[in-house]
């Protein structure tokens, strides 16, 4: 089985390293990687359109565009994979893009390449079959089971709307934090340790997936309403308890 990752950024470098420990891997990118994924052949866009099972590492946002490209050129019979961190677009347009001798499976790796560091053991993975003429389901479950990772089977709505909340509130928050400029400082509390992580590591992905959680997941204006609210709530309690205002 050959295997094959479009686009060879952050996460896709890592995703294509992960999946070489196992399996017979090629990678394509736009423009080289600066370092070759190990255990992972770079081969041209056609080539990898051939392989048996394709993931596709792409930002959101270009998702269409990437599939536009390469539907009428990916092998017959073969399985496609998104990874995108939002569900409802992508299987949409999957659905509607890819021919109907293609498998779908969509995906959400709840980690990346600073929660991975250290191995996937026990990390999660939203598994969404999406169209299987065959084993493609089973198959796949049990590889992301035998990687040990936590994999979670929900539908395309489900995932949006726990999203914008558990992942969409955090990168907002962080990106927020950011426009602080936040320091470390000798009485730092852990609390305020814990919110340096967190700028850390929302803003170590690209501004791009911020961008695009905050734009393709349809539950996400929502959740910045509430956010909005919230901090509203919070201000408005502050200003009436005031002691000046006696």
């Amino acid at each position: 089985m050959k295997i094959g990752v479009y686009g060879l950024g952050r996460f896709g470098f890592f995703w294509s390293e992960l999946l070489g420990q196992k399996f017979e891997v090629y990678g394509y990118n736009r423009t080289l990687p600066v370092h070759n994924p190990k255990n992972v052949s770079l081969v041209s866009e056609d080539e990898l359109l051939q392989c048996d099972v394709l993931f596709l590492c792409v930002s959101i946002s270009s998702l269409e565009s990437v599939l536009l490209n390469i539907t009428d050129r990916i092998k017959p019979g073969s399985l496609v994979f998104d990874t995108c961190s939002v569900k409802v677009y992508p299987v949409n347009l999957m659905q509607s893009l890819l021919k109907n001798n293609i498998d779908i499976i969509a995906t959400h790796p709840m980690f990346g390449p600073d929660s991975g560091k250290n191995g996937v053991k026990d990390l999660p993975i939203v598994f969404i079959p999406v169209r299987d003429s065959g084993k493609s389901t089973k198959l796949w479950k049990n590889i992301f089971l035998d990687f040990e990772m936590k994999v979670i089977e929900i539908t395309a709505e489900m995932h949006d709307k726990d999203a914008a909340y558990t992942q969409g509130v955090t990168h907002f928050i962080g990106r927020v934090l950011n426009e602080l400029d936040l320091k470390g400082s000798e009485i730092s509390t852990m609390g305020y340790k814990s919110l340096l992580s967190l700028v850390e590591q929302t803003c170590n992905d690209p501004l791009q997936l911020f961008m695009d959680l905050q734009h393709y997941n349809p539950y996400t204006h929502n959740m910045r309403q509430d956010l909005n609210d919230s901090l509203k709530k919070t201000m408005d309690m502050l200003a009436n308890a005031d002691p000046e205002k006696d």
